[in-house]
């Protein structure tokens, strides 16, 4: 009797990088979905991500999802 194999599904993750604009001076910036730390403009210094122990709260404007 021949030996049926089922299809395995492999989980996909659910964090992703993000790039966002900022609000003040347009700069766009990859970030990344779950940062662990605050994540500030390198133009103008400005918070874009605030960490919340999950995905973080995005401040700026998402312009594209990176897959």
């Amino acid at each position: 009797m021949p030996v049926r194999f089922s299809k395995v599904l492999i989980p996909q993750p659910k964090s992703k990088f993000i790039k966002t604009r900022c609000p003040d001076c347009g700069n766009e910036q990859i970030t990344f979905s779950h940062a662990a730390m605050v994540v500030r403009c390198l133009v103008c210094g400005r918070v874009l991500a605030i960490p919340t122990g999950g995905k973080a709260k995005l401040a700026g404007h998402v312009v594209k999802v990176l897959e």
